[in-house]
Parts: C-alpha cells; structure tokens; sequence
C-alpha cells in the first residue's frame, strides 16, 4: 500500500486512527531518518537512541503539527536538532580535534554496522572534523541532496547562510583529506 500522505495527516488528527497513522509514518520514515541521524552522531547505538527519542517527540507532540509542511521536513526538523542536542549534551565531537577526527575513522572501520571503506572512513573523519551546524549542512547536502530551500525549512535557517556553511564545510573536508594523503 503507497503512503498517502494526506490520508496520514487526516488520521492523525483522528483519536481512533492515530496510533495506526504513526505507525505508517515510522514505517515509512524509519531508515531514512535513521540515515540522517547516523551521519551525524556516527555511532550505530546512538543513532538508535536519537532515532527513538526523535519518534517519541514526534508522538507527544502531534498536536503541533499544522501540516505547513510535509511530515517528512518536521520529522526531519525534530531528528536533527535531537541529533544536535544529542552531540551537546555528550560533547563527543564538538569541536574536535585533528587526533580526536582520526579516531573516529578507527572507531568506524571497527563498528560491525559500518559497512564503508578505508575511503568513507576518512570522509567521515573530515566530516567529524567540522563544526556541528556545517557537518549538519554537509551531509544534508552531500549525502541526502537536499536543496537549500529544503535544508532552510528544516534548519530555520536562510538560504544564504546555508549556501555559506556549506561552502567552508566543502573547503574544510577537501582540505582535511588533501592533508592525509
């Protein structure tokens, strides 16, 4: 059965449907969401966590959902800023240093979930390497293809701004992996 999302919207605001409703959008948006998350807190179990916590502020607050934009773009919204605060509260990778990056390419060649190269690890070594809110706009642009106007919805950020950090974070990352070869 195809996702309809209108239907989804209108049994959402259903008391007798709505559980059936979130349920269809778990479904549908589980990997994906899962995906963003994971490209930004890197580690399997802790994706899961945000994964998880990202779904349960979905449900408790349903009611904030005006349908303004697609259900896809608020889970979106709700995954990355749990994501973000996520990376806050541990501080993992905030402002990480060049040896702290390189860790992080060991620790992934080592996660039995990681399923990447020598090649993809120092990406994401790179990657580890930015600020939060660039390695946010980097992989929704670079992994995901997001258009600006939709990382703008997602972020609450303008276009000019995210074309600007996505821009440094590109210059960055080549920078990075030039410096380890």
């Amino acid at each position: 059965m195809a996702f309809d999302e209108k239907k989804i919207v209108e049994q959402l605001s259903d008391s007798k449907t709505q559980r059936q409703a979130f349920e269809c959008i778990v479904r549908q948006y589980g990997e994906s969401l899962y995906w963003k998350i994971r490209r930004i807190v890197l580690i399997h179990e802790d994706a899961d966590d945000v994964l998880q916590n990202t779904f349960i502020k979905a449900w408790i607050n349903l009611q904030d959902f005006r349908n303004l934009s697609k259900i896809s773009t608020w889970l979106y919204r709700i995954a990355i800023n749990e994501s973000l605060d996520f990376l806050r509260k541990k501080k993992h990778l905030q402002d990480i240093s060049v040896d702290e990056a390189a860790s992080v390419g060991n620790m992934l060649m080592a996660d039995e979930f990681f399923d990447g190269d020598d090649a993809q690890a120092l990406l994401q070594e790179a990657i580890a390497s930015l600020p939060d809110v660039q390695k946010t706009v980097f992989t929704l642009r670079y992994y995901d293809n997001m258009k600006y106007g939709e990382i703008s919805k997602v972020l609450g950020t303008s276009e000019g701004a995210l074309k600007a950090s996505y821009h440094i974070a590109v210059q960055k990352v080549t920078a990075y992996l030039k410096d380890r070869q």
